[in-house]
């Protein structure tokens, strides 16, 4: 469904020592490279074997991914208007990273996809033409239709989402812990999700992205094909798609070489403009009117049927479809939450939990459902009037359906080329990006790996979705998703566990801490003059920034260079605003203890106060300490040298003591 764009990171120099988990690494290479084996040296073998595990878990296991879908939705919404909703991710006093504008603006760019260029048309035109219940081609199978595929695309989708992403913020932001899959299973098993139990569970998220991304590059390039063929009568045949794939996945491969990460975001930007003015032109040039009445009813008809919708198996009446649509979905997804997940979560630190699933559910949902309504109802349309034979079409030839809509449109040609453009690019950062949330993961959350490590991964993808389409197409794909999600979605099980066991013991540790006496600045306090002058006191700018400098600098200098001599590699991160000692610790996390200056307006008891007066408003000052440990911040103004030191080796022994390190 999604291309989360790449970091802006600088990157690692050429020769640069590999940073891998082995595990992790080692197997999931071994494992990716034996299925491409498999399937390029017996791909008649590897079709069958497909299709006799899609049917294995469509029979066996499709109850567990209907149930686990909807227990995610159910899991979302509960969290979202729970006392949990106005947990922060990051510790309290931490603010979003980006404006309501910006991050809406990331999760729209978060909801484009291959997917959503290749099914815009085709899924509403399939589902209007072969239901899986009752008569195709009427006006109840096109209200069905586009039912069906806002189901499909709606709140299970980004609820799936949400469960990783939220799970990665949160113990990421909140707890620092590693940004990777394992940290959400902490609360659950402990300091053993860096053994074995850990690695598997990053194993499972990786061939669950490698198979997710391969997915929708097997879809791109069955759709760049067609749209060549429309365009310029190249041929239609497996061998154009492997020089397709070989040629694309090339483009990618080379902006991951050269470092063009900046090039590569703003291909990503390109993308939503193109998107955006392919939607436009769509919805202006065809029945607008009443593609913005569909739009509404839509959304009534679907929320009118999403309860049953969610929990329908056919098990009474086993259909096909089921196998072939939903379950291909939720499959789907879930093999991309990782990739989509760690995307969302970094662009949300700052967030309260309220707030992050309210926006990933509704912001991307809606705009989703506006482009299947727009594509979908124009196709239905186009086909229920007797203007182009579009069902007839794509019944042979689904990939085609797009640009069969189009050709009915003015200026066919152009704004096909435009189509067929949006489909290269998305399929360049799809591998790119897909590629770096991969080496995240192998390499134990390392924030720049080598470049060689994101080439690997890029070009690992291509060939997979490469030898998928030689060993089966269409369905093979459709098994490669379903399949790898299989183990991830019993890990999601699990990680919605742990994140709602870690949410019931928000505060606790503080409140433990505080409870035996271990409160640093209790330990050593102040007189209850001092105190009291220290909070009564005003504190200008001057004075808080000399605090900094004078007594909280060397304070923590100090305890950097005794870790030093420990072995340990602190570092002193500080500016005009604040100081900041941070201690990496591996795949443990890295421990953060910083005091910085904050402004507060002073108590006003006037009426009314001008502008003039708001803007040379006299604000005081306070030093606030924070650290990695998610616990509130809090006021050491006036605190001396050595009850700093104490407080920040609190903070730091409860970090040792949570990974189980003392």
């Amino acid at each position: 469904m999604t291309e989360p764009v790449p970091s802006d990171a600088p990157q690692p120099a050429a020769g640069r020592k590999a940073e891998i988990n082995p595990p992790v690494f080692f197997v999931s290479a071994g494992l990716i490279l034996a299925f491409a084996l498999f399937g390029a040296l017996a791909p008649e073998t590897a079709n069958r074997v497909f299709t006799t595990v899609q049917a294995l878990i469509v029979a066996d296991f499709g109850w567990f991914y209907i149930a686990a879908v909807a227990g995610f939705l159910i899991f979302a919404i509960f969290l979202m208007f729970s006392r949990y909703g106005d947990v922060k991710l990051g510790p309290d006093d931490s603010e979003p990273d980006y404006s309501y504008l910006s991050w809406f603006a990331m999760l729209f760019s978060a909801g484009m996809g291959i997917g959503l260029i290749f099914f815009g048309v085709a899924e509403p035109i399939q589902h209007y033409a072969s239901p899986p219940v009752g008569e195709g081609k009427t006006i109840a199978a096109a209200r069905e239709a586009m039912v069906l595929t806002f189901f499909h695309w709606g709140l299970h989708a980004w609820a799936i989402y949400i469960v990783v992403g939220l799970a990665l913020a949160y113990f990421a932001f909140r707890r620092g812990l590693p940004l990777t899959i394992r940290s959400a299973l902490y609360p659950l098993i402990g300091k053993r999700i860096y053994g074995p139990i850990g690695h598997a569970v990053d194993i499972f998220a990786v061939l669950g992205t490698m198979f997710g991304v391969a997915t929708s590059l097997g879809l791109g390039v069955l759709q760049v094909n067609a749209g060549f063929n429309h365009l310029f009568g190249l041929p239609t045949s497996i061998p154009v798609q492997l020089v397709l794939i070989a040629a694309i996945t090339g483009m990618a491969t080379l902006s991951v070489v050269a470092g063009l990460d900046k090039g590569v975001k703003r291909l990503s930007e390109l993308n939503i403009i193109l998107a955006g003015l392919l939607l436009a032109f769509v919805l202006v040039t065809g029945s607008t009117v009443f593609l913005l009445q569909a739009f509404v009813q839509n959304i009534g008809t679907y929320l009118g049927e999403v309860v049953p919708r969610t929990f329908r198996l056919y098990a009474y009446e086993p259909n096909p479809w089921l196998g072939n649509w939903t379950l291909f979905y939720w499959g789907w997804w879930i093999a991309w939450s990782p990739f989509v997940g760690m995307f969302i979560a970094r662009i949300s630190r700052g967030r309260t939990i309220r707030e992050f699933i309210g926006g990933v559910l509704l912001v991307p949902t809606l705009f989703t459902f506006l482009w299947m309504t727009v594509f979908g109802n124009t196709a239905i349309a186009l086909d229920m009037a007797g203007t182009a034979a579009i069902a007839d079409t794509v019944a042979n030839n689904l990939p085609v359906a797009l640009f069969e809509t189009l050709e009915q449109l003015p200026f066919a040609t152009i704004v096909s080329g435009i189509a067929t453009l949006l489909i290269i690019t998305f399929f360049v950062t799809s591998a790119d990006s897909g590629a770096l949330v991969i080496d995240m993961i192998t390499s134990g959350a390392a924030e720049n790996p080598p470049v060689w490590q994101r080439v690997f991964w890029a070009v690992s993808a291509g060939a997979v979705g490469a030898v998928l389409l030689v060993a089966g197409g269409l369905q093979a794909l459709q098994t490669a998703a379903i399949a790898s999600a299989l183990p991830f979605a019993m890990v999601m099980v699990f990680i919605c566990y742990g994140l709602l066991r870690a949410l019931q013991t928000e505060g606790q540790e503080a409140m433990d801490l505080s409870a035996a006496g271990s409160d640093p600045i209790a330990e050593r306090p102040l007189s209850w003059q001092q105190r009291l002058a220290t909070i009564t006191r005003f504190h200008d700018k001057r004075e808080v920034a000399a605090f900094l400098t004078d007594t909280a600098s060397p304070a923590l200098d100090a305890v950097a260079a005794q870790m030093r001599d420990s072995g340990l590699l602190p570092t002193l991160v500080q500016d005009e605003n604040q100081v900041e000692l941070r201690i990496p610790h591996g795949e443990r996390g890295e421990f953060r203890y910083g005091v910085r200056a904050r402004g507060f307006r002073q108590a006003s008891f006037a009426w009314a106060a001008s502008r003039k007066a708001n803007e040379q408003e006299r604000l005081h000052y306070r030093a606030v300490a924070h650290s990695s440990e998610g616990e509130p911040a809090h006021d050491v103004t006036g605190l001396s040298d050595e009850q700093l030191i104490n407080d920040l080796l609190n903070r730091y022994a409860r970090f040792r003591h949570a990974r189980r390190m003392t």
